[in-house]
């Protein structure tokens, strides 16, 4: 029987050789049709732990590694970068100049 390949976003690495990948699929509703996300968390072994948060990765179906993993993690998926958000600009903070009004 074949292995199982899915893919995931890493949504912790927080521990030792373990990473947590959300997987997402979609399905239609069966009474009303509509096309709904439904997700799972798998945890993956990362023996380099060079997997991290945010990253999209491939993960492959394995013998049992303890009592949760029983995926390894392959490689990543080339995704294109995401633009991040530009910061709020701050407001110029007047000088003490600018806030004394100047009487003539």
């Amino acid at each position: 029987m074949p292995k199982r390949i899915l893919t995931g976003t890493v949504v912790s690495d927080k521990g030792d050789k373990t990473i947590v990948v959300r997987v997402e699929r979609k399905v239609k509703h069966p009474l009303y049709g509509k096309i709904i996300r439904r997700s799972k968390k798998y945890h993956a072994h990362d023996e380099g732990n060079e997997f991290k948060e945010g990253e999209v990765v491939r993960i492959e179906e394995t013998k049992p590694i303890s009592k949760n993993k029983t995926w390894k993690a392959m490689d990543r998926v080339d995704t294109p970068a995401k633009p991040k958000k530009a910061a709020p600009a701050k407001k110029a903070e007047k000088t003490e100049e600018e806030a004394k009004p100047e009487a003539a």
